[in-house]
């Protein structure tokens, strides 16, 4: 016999019917942090961009909005079109990849040993980090005049820019990656026997390294910019240095071409190094 007096009705429970599963898996797919099939994604972000190239075709095309300003993508197309065929578009560009790959390269192979010294041992970090904080935070813009007396105009400045924009930030987010390790890992090392240099060796640099992945994945990005700053104000050659003349003429086709340039080649560097990562790194969820 039920101990609930009579005419109470009980509380609802939960639902459970077809639709109640429904409604519940869609709140699990558009949650916070909730995973979407990849096909998915690749529509969404295509319909952005088409989204996006749409209106710059309707702004052009019904006039409003001059073409002094923002040029057709027809008109952008041409031109870029007409750079590529006598050779100067195909100039800048490997001036320009030239350039951000040894600065680039310079700047990583540098910063990687010293954020792992400086994020492991706390006498370099002492020594090394209030240094590195206290130059980060000068404008990498205000060295491009030293950076000419220093270098002249050659590719070296262009190298000293991007090296200046991105070194630093580097070795502080290596050894934040190296400071992320489980202290559990070091004490496991120690437990061992292992003396520190094996401990860093086998263990701290192995499981830093998805982070150091994503920190030059993300610094690459920045090296793009630098590499840009450095070409807008010095150069006879690269992507920077053809937008510098083409405004001193007014050619804004040819400047939207070469700023989407750009972010293609950012989202293709970019998308490269994720795809490395998810290769090399394929037990970290990061990647």
């Amino acid at each position: 016999m039920s101990d609930e007096p009579a005419g109470k009705a009980s509380p609802p429970g939960p639902a459970t019917g077809p639709a109640a599963r429904q409604a519940m898996r869609r709140r699990r797919s558009s949650g916070i942090g909730a995973p979407i099939a990849r096909s998915r994604f690749l529509i969404i972000a295509v319909a952005v961009f088409a989204g996006l190239g749409l209106a710059w075709w309707a702004a052009t095309g019904l006039d409003l909005v001059k073409p002094i300003f923002l040029p057709s993508p027809a008109s952008v197309a041409t031109q870029l079109g007409k750079l590529w065929a006598d050779g100067t578009l195909l100039t800048d560009l490997e001036a320009s990849i030239y350039r951000i790959s040894v600065g680039f390269l310079i700047a990583s192979v540098l910063a990687i040993p010293i954020g792992v010294l400086i994020g492991s041992f706390r006498t370099w970090e002492a020594a090394i980090e209030p240094l590195v904080d206290f130059i980060r935070y000068m404008p990498v813009v205000a060295f491009v005049p030293l950076s000419i007396l220093w270098a002249g105009t050659s590719d070296v400045q262009k190298f000293l820019i991007i090296f200046i924009g991105t070194f630093f930030q580097q070795v502080l987010m290596i050894m934040d990656n190296v400071k992320r390790v489980p202290a559990d890992f070091v004490g496991l090392g120690r437990t061992l026997g292992l003396p520190d240099r094996k401990i860093l060796t086998r263990i701290v640099v192995p499981s830093a390294l998805p982070g150091i992945w994503d920190t030059l994945r993300i610094s690459l990005g920045w090296a793009w910019t630098w590499l840009v700053l450095a070409e807008l104000v010095a150069a006879t050659s690269g992507l920077g240095y053809r937008i510098t003349v083409s405004q001193r003429y007014f050619q804004t086709n040819t400047i939207i071409g070469y700023i989407l340039l750009l972010g293609i080649l950012g989202l293709i560097t970019d998308q490269v190094m994720k795809a490395l990562g998810k290769v090399l790194f394929r037990q970290d969820s990061r990647s």
